[in-house]
């Protein structure tokens, strides 16, 4: 005989489905659960984003209404259902005119032992999981150049310092048409050197100081500088959100990065007669990803951008693009790009490149700054305030 559950039991069950629902939306991926029809008798906060539909509407619909037809997604459902146990699936494209372009997605889908029949679907969208392995990939890059440079400046530079004056006292007593040679000895020395002082700039892991910033004076700065000097044929403009919040950095090295940016995207256009360069700003919540060096979870809702009408990148180059020495232009280092996502990383953000002909976005995604109690307004790692 069943027993019926008493008042205290009902009351149990009704705070374990609230507190399982709140688990769910919390969770910063889609999660969907599917039952044996094929209808979605859930979806969290992130599902109803991810498909532009309300929980209520998805309930109405089966889950093939919502992805493309013949989408493995489909098969993975029945191949859970006949084995009884998890799939894992990567990079499935469900691009659609419903879903939007470029939804390549992870998917773990697990069959629901307490309801025959249901699967539950776990969707990670790979723009993000391709974030995180390329801000993984930048510092382990920046990590390399800085014990390059480091043993450059030790090994190198003195032996140089030597040869140039070597090359100086020999200009003294050679005569007139050999002192052009004792002169190229001195200028190749000063440029390898030169070289080296920009590799050492790798090897400083000093904490830099920071402060709140509004990056909106940043940009404003950088894009005088561009005007006055390379970018002076070029037209600027901006997108600002005017209400954005503060970012929590060094200005000198934002307006370095910024600088590097804007000065690829000026290279990159050339003479091309209509180039023209976007700075925008924005507040785009959701990417969480951990600080170096710590076990803190950062948000990084704060998006700069630097988009321009120019060429783009090689699609063999793009991968490898923030890695050091890797360039287009003929008497280029490679340097720069490594610098930036250097930088950033080491302020706890990301730097992507998004290219294709005619439009290249350099993305840079950093966190807000966090008030302390007692000075105004505190914010969470979320950037919501407590």
């Amino acid at each position: 005989m069943t027993k019926s559950p008493g008042p205290n039991g009902g009351q149990n069950a009704a705070s374990g489905n609230a507190l399982a629902m709140a688990v769910l939306n919390s969770v910063q991926n889609p999660v969907i659960l599917v039952d044996a029809a094929g209808r979605i008798a859930f979806a969290n906060w992130e599902a109803e984003a991810f498909f532009g539909s309300s929980a209520a509407h998805l309930a109405k619909n089966r889950i093939s209404t919502f992805i493309p037809f013949g989408s493995p997604l489909l098969a993975l459902i029945d191949q859970v259902r006949e084995r009884k146990a998890p799939v894992n699936e990567y990079r499935v494209d469900l691009s659609s005119p419903r879903l939007g372009q470029d939804k390549l997605v992870d998917l773990y889908v697990a069959p629901v032992v307490s309801e025959p029949g249901s699967v539950v679907i776990v969707f990670q969208e790979r723009s993000m999981a391709d974030k995180i392995d390329r801000q993984l990939t930048h510092r382990a890059a920046a990590r390399s150049v800085t014990g390059l440079a480091s043993m450059l400046a030790h090994e190198i530079k003195n032996p140089l310092s030597g040869i140039r004056g070597a090359a100086q006292l020999l200009e003294t007593s050679v005569q007139d048409e050999d002192r052009a040679l004792t002169r190229l000895i001195c200028d190749e020395t000063d440029r390898i050197v030169s070289l080296v002082d920009r590799m050492e700039v790798f090897s400083d892991e000093r904490p830099v100081d920071r402060v709140p910033l509004n990056i909106h004076s940043v940009l404003d700065h950088v894009k005088a500088v561009a005007k006055a000097g390379f970018a002076r044929e070029i037209k600027i403009t901006e997108l600002y959100d005017p209400s954005l919040p503060p970012v929590y950095a060094n200005r000198d090295q934002l307006v370095q990065v910024f600088l590097n940016l804007i000065k690829n995207a000026a290279e990159a256009i050339g003479d091309q007669p209509d180039g023209e360069i976007m700075l925008t700003t924005a507040y785009r919540p959701g990417i969480r990803l951990s600080v170096a060096g710590t076990r803190e979870k950062i948000s990084l809702p704060l998006e700069f951008c630097v988009i321009d009408n120019g060429p783009g990148v090689p699609p063999d180059l793009l991968p490898h693009l923030f890695d050091p020495f890797i360039t287009t232009k003929t008497n280029g280092s490679g340097l720069g790009l490594a610098l930036v996502a250097k930088i950033i990383g080491a302020h706890g953000g990301i730097v992507e490149c998004d290219s294709q002909a005619r439009r290249t976005t350099f993305r840079v995604l950093m966190p807000m700054h966090k008030e302390e109690a007692g000075d105004g307004r505190a914010l969470n790692s979320t950037g919501s305030e407590k």
